[in-house]
């Protein structure tokens, strides 16, 4: 009985085309209100509530689902099979490709900006897995513009009302990733496939992950740092920096990464100057590394180096109460 329904199917959808909507067409067939809907089009198996509001050329693909409390906005697309839950809002020119779902069906909001693709089967706005949610809270994801979010990612609201989950724009985050509850993402990262960052990481911008890297809870990572393949990141990772190792340790600076994002071969010099003042001393004479810290705030034209003042900053700061203290250094010089 299978395959005689499935050509069935496949000639009932080619007989019945994507049908055109109008702001002055009333069409009663999935319940969509025309005052909501100008100029797109929808497949008569999709199923939009009359109370969503849809903008300018939106199109709709065969099997999706549209809730009550939802806002597209102009010409975004929704592919088949792909779901649209709880209250939600899209951006403009956003896609969902097949089996994509955005939003759930619990107290909260789910926010894309424009310009977002949600790729196969990735979920997007999911309840946080934090058994300290309590059920019926709001909870929240918002999320900025031009991020690709690739297949089965899954990207989870804030566990609580008072918090959210945020990521900014121009992130591409590839396959089988996660994003926690509460995490807050900076813009134009690389996540690559298998990266999984626990609930409240901080990523700030412009990281790159390898593959199947894991990130503790509450660590942060800092601006421009690399991430090598299969690493756990169980403490913070400083800005400009590159960490790998089952339990990552600090390996040097970003190089590559730095010379790829615009910085300067006096920038770099800089920063190397005191990446080893701070890490590879080996005269015990440099005292602790506190004492380090401060040495390098005092190494003159060094220390005038706004991106070296930042590395310590975000060194310091690693250390703060709260805090999880930055991945071990390997001492190279004994």
């Amino acid at each position: 009985m299978a395959a005689p329904f499935s050509r069935l199917l496949r000639a009932f959808l080619l007989r019945k085309p994507y049908h055109l909507i109008s702001s002055t067409q009333s069409y009663t067939f999935n319940a969509i209100a025309s005052r909501h809907f100008h100029q797109g089009s929808v497949h008569p198996t999709a199923i939009v509530h009359p109370d969503a509001v849809l903008g300018h050329g939106v199109s709709i693909g065969p099997f999706c689902t549209v809730s009550p409390f939802a806002r597209i906005g102009n010409e975004c697309q929704l592919h088949a099979g792909s779901h649209i839950m709880g209250r939600t809002e899209l951006g403009d020119n956003c896609v969902l490709l097949t089996g994509a779902v955005v939003g759930a069906d619990i107290p909260g909001q789910t926010t894309l900006g424009n310009h977002n693709v949600i790729g196969n089967y990735a979920v997007v706005g999911a309840k946080c897995q934090d058994l300290k949610y309590k059920e019926g809270d709001e909870c929240f994801l918002q999320i900025g513009n031009n991020n690709d979010i690739r297949e089965y990612t899954s990207i989870h609201r804030s566990s609580k009302s008072t918090d959210i989950t945020v990521i900014g724009d121009e992130n591409l985050v590839m396959g089988s990733c996660h994003v926690a509850h509460d995490c807050k993402i900076g813009s134009n990262n690389i996540f690559a496939n298998g990266t999984l960052l626990a609930g409240h990481v901080v990523v700030e911008d412009y990281v790159h992950t390898a593959g199947s890297v894991a990130v503790h809870q509450f660590c942060q990572i800092g601006s421009y740092t690399f991430i090598g393949g299969g690493s756990m990141i169980s403490q913070d990772v400083p800005k400009y920096m590159m960490v790998s190792g089952a339990r990552a340790e600090l390996r040097g600076l970003n190089l590559e990464g730095l010379r790829r994002n615009g910085f300067s071969a006096l920038q770099v010099r800089e920063m190397r100057k005191a990446y080893q003042k701070i890490f590879m001393a080996s005269d015990v004479m440099n005292g602790s590394f506190e004492d380090r810290l401060s040495q390098v705030e005092k190494m003159g034209e060094v220390a005038d180096s706004e991106f070296v003042l930042s590395m310590v900053k975000s060194i310091r700061a690693s250390f703060d109460l709260g805090r999880r203290g930055i991945c071990k250094f390997r001492n190279w010089s004994g």
